[in-house]
């Protein structure tokens, strides 16, 4: 399975922090930080948007690497993704990505299902 895939569902080949590290974009991480700052309600420096994937090796921005609480259900419970996990749909973790984002839900349900994630 691509560990570009969030433990969420999410594709991080999709993600600003992910596009602004792998193109090493400058205007990119002011943009990002400028706009996490906002909707969290914290300061994020550009400097903190850097990130391979939460489940590839390599960099993370501090909130995927250490505060974001599906990846740490999912390191717990040892699970690829919560597609491996048979409480996904009932889980509060995970619910509210999975309701906004159906492409989330789509991905870990291909898994699910024996078809890969890209």
């Amino acid at each position: 399975m691509d560990n570009r895939i969030a433990y969420c569902g999410l594709d991080c080949e999709q993600c600003d922090a992910y596009l602004a590290t792998v193109r090493d974009d400058q205007a990119l991480r002011e943009k990002t930080a400028k706009r996490w700052s906002e909707l969290n309600g914290v300061l994020i420096l550009p400097k903190h948007i850097n990130c391979e994937g939460c489940r590839a090796d390599g960099v993370k921005t501090v909130y995927c690497d250490s505060l974001c609480p599906i990846r740490k259900c999912a390191l717990q419970k040892g699970v690829t993704t919560c597609g491996d996990c048979p409480g996904m749909e009932t889980c509060p973790t995970v619910g509210a990505v999975l309701d906004n984002a159906p492409a989330a839900r789509e991905n870990l349900n291909r898994k699910e299902k024996g078809h890969g994630v890209r």
